[in-house]
């Protein structure tokens, strides 16, 4: 009788240093690359990866790893991107969970595909977009959203979950809440809708448009905006390490931004579609002195209080430590609790 389980490749005390973009050093008991649904479901007819307890790892860039990691990783490495659907009003496009979520900006506006420039050069994998429900620039993913599969990590069936079923919210979804580390997401689809309509309501792209005098740009220039608005703001991980924005930007009632304003005339806020205000955390960690800081080899970075960066040789705890004394000095000042946006592990 076929055995199931037989073709798994499984690494050992695998290092993880290379799979976070802090660049943090643990070690993963064991590790298998998923690579399609059949790879879950071998893990879970495993005799002895099966009823172990599973961590999903994708591209690394939402994670602070503090420790070594006795669960099984699931290191997700699912390939390919496709058009699947042309109608009178939108693209569907379908892209493996492991693929880079900026490589899939690209491409799409490669092949004429518009409507996901603003959130290029977002750091991490196609799969971690929608349990982060990713955003930038005036974009969330939710606003492209079509659906998306994923593996039940204890009956191995696959399951399509449209987008109410995701329950997105501000960076949030149902991964980080009901179906934390109980689904391997495998394949996303995204609803690029025709005819192709900029998003420009950002200071940093008003300011590109005054800058340049084109004030109807095309997809790829909105991109190329955007590329060299990131670049300028936020550290490569490749040479620092990082997870880009490490905190959530708060929301308040418009009393608590009323009550702030009259304490801090200067504070950067945004009205919201519901009332509510959203803060400008990088403002907030400025304003409290972090910039440049460190504690450790973590640090905060010089050119964006919001990001924190590996100076060199870090380790989980340093970072826990720094965020924590961020968020007591913010609180401290502003009555705001800052909330991470990275899974702290």
């Amino acid at each position: 009788m076929h055995d199931p389980s037989a073709a798994i490749a499984v690494e050992y005390d695998a290092p993880l240093r290379q799979h976070n973009t802090f660049g943090l050093p643990a070690t993963a008991k064991r590790l298998v690359r998923i690579t399609g649904e059949a790879d879950v479901r071998r893990v879970l007819a495993h005799p002895e990866l099966g009823r172990a307890p599973k961590f999903v790892l994708g591209g690394g860039s939402n994670v602070i790893l503090t420790r070594d990691m006795p669960e099984v990783v699931l290191k997700v490495e699912v390939r390919g991107m496709r058009l699947v659907q042309e109608t009178a009003d939108a693209f569907i496009v379908e892209a493996g969970a492991g693929e880079r979520w900026h490589d899939l900006v690209e491409f799409t506006l490669d092949q004429g595909w518009p409507g996901l420039e603003n959130m290029a050069l977002i750091p991490g994998t196609v799969g971690a977009a929608p349990v982060q429900n990713i955003g930038a620039y005036g974009l969330e993913l939710q606003d492209r959203f079509e659906s998306l599969d994923t593996v039940d990590l204890v009956t191995g069936r696959t399951v399509t979950l449209n987008a109410a079923q995701c329950k997105f919210g501000y960076r949030d979804s149902i991964f980080k809440g009901a179906l934390a580390g109980k689904s391997v997401i495998t394949r996303l689809r995204l609803r690029l809708p025709k005819p192709w309509r900029p998003e420009l309501g950002y200071v940093d792209l008003e300011r590109k448009m005054a800058e340049t005098g084109i004030h109807a740009p095309e997809p790829r220039t909105i991109f190329d905006w955007i590329c060299a608005i990131r670049r300028a703001k936020l550290p490569d991980p490749a040479e620092i390490g990082n997870v880009g924005s490490f905190f959530k930007n708060p929301l308040v009632t418009a009393e608590q931004c009323r009550d702030i304003i009259a304490r801090d005339p200067h504070v950067v806020h945004y009205p919201m579609d519901d009332g509510q205000f959203k803060l400008a955390a990088g403002w907030l960690i400025d304003a409290c002195g972090w910039k440049g800081k460190a504690i450790g080899h973590a640090g905060v970075y010089e050119k964006q209080a919001l990001v924190l960066v590996n100076r060199g040789g870090a380790i989980g705890s340093e970072v826990v430590t720094l965020a924590k004394a961020i968020q007591e000095s913010v609180y401290g000042r502003f009555g705001i609790r800052l909330e991470p946006e990275p899974l702290i592990v």
